[in-house]
């Protein structure tokens, strides 16, 4: 297959990038760089099934050749990012998702929107459901990237019922691992930078909000089973819902920040301190899927523990020049 991955040199795009290449595909990455970053490329840049394409997903993505997938992962992902850029980031939710729809319907290829857990904004109900309408500040600071999100969602199911374009939504929960920025404003590289720097852990609020972490490699081969799954070819259970709805992808352990914390505190061997700060507006309570489609439909569940996720990623933080 040739696939198409906007936001390829992002965290997440750049696994799949690396992933699809090693199990025999072409890849095209497309990414303005605006947050992701050419190093991320650089263990497979020279593969020959591989090209990047610096382009701006708000304009219209003209690719050469065939086009078998389009995956759409451009999108400031992190607080830091899309309250800096909150602009940038609804567009890249409309009109990029629209131009990456075009691209697919116009090859006639199947599409993969990258949604996330914020759709869900601050829930009132946990474990998250697929079928759980959110509870989300549409005018608050947050909101942005949420509602982009819901957007994106809304028009790709559009072109799903309207021009009957295949394709599928992941809600994707938080998620570590290697090749996340280091001051990405994200929970798990805020707290391993700064304890490896012997710095105190910035813990937002009392720290008993809670999370639900998901190794790279484990939402990665959740995406991909997601991606390659045809209903048309019988994969499906009998009674299964449609596999164009959304499903979630993430790990259901959950735990409070604070454990986070001095888990990542032990794990690098430091004795950073954690220190209280204001609790962002919006900022969510509570973070964990519920995975039963993802099970049932995927064969899907996270493998990776914590400790030896975090263990993983420590290491790459450690390294980094």
């Amino acid at each position: 297959m040739r696939v198409v991955i906007t936001g390829g040199a992002g965290f997440l795009g750049s696994h799949l990038c690396e992933q699809l290449l090693a199990a025999g595909h072409q890849v095209c990455c497309v990414d303005s760089l605006i947050t992701g970053r050419l190093e991320n490329l650089a263990t497979f840049e020279n593969h020959p099934g591989f090209k990047f394409l610096r382009h701006d997903v708000t304009r219209p993505i003209e690719v050469e050749g065939g086009v078998d997938a389009v995956l759409h992962f451009a999108s400031p992902a992190s607080p830091v990012d899309y309250l800096r850029l909150p602009i940038q980031t609804l567009k890249v939710g409309s009109l990029g998702t629209h131009n990456a729809l075009g691209l697919a319907k116009a090859r006639g290829a199947r599409f993969l929107l990258a949604s996330t857990s914020e759709v869900y904004g601050d829930p009132e109900t946990s474990p998250q459901r697929e079928d759980y309408w959110g509870h989300v500040n549409p005018v608050g600071p947050r909101g942005v990237y949420d509602e982009a999100k819901r957007f994106a969602e809304a028009i790709t199911l559009a072109y799903h019922r309207y021009h009957q374009l295949d394709t599928r939504i992941a809600r994707i929960f938080n998620t570590y691992g290697p090749r996340m920025r280091p001051h990405d404003g994200r929970v798990i590289s805020n707290f391993i930078v700064q304890a490896l720097e012997g710095k105190d852990l910035t813990i937002y609020g009392d720290g008993t909000q809670t999370r639900s972490f998901c190794y790279v490699s484990d939402l990665v081969e959740g995406i991909l089973r997601l991606l390659f799954h045809d209903a048309a070819q019988g994969e499906s259970p009998p009674g299964a819902e449609d596999i164009h709805l959304p499903v979630n992808l993430g790990n259901p352990t959950e735990l409070r920040i604070v454990e986070a914390a001095s888990l990542i505190i032990c794990l690098t061997g430091g004795c950073s301190r954690m220190v209280n700060h204001a609790l962002p507006v919006d900022d969510p309570k509570c973070r964990r899927p519920d995975i039963s489609r993802a099970q049932s439909l995927l064969k899907w569940e996270p493998r990776v523990g914590l400790q030896e996720g975090l263990v993983r990623t420590i290491d790459y933080f450690r390294n980094l020049k």
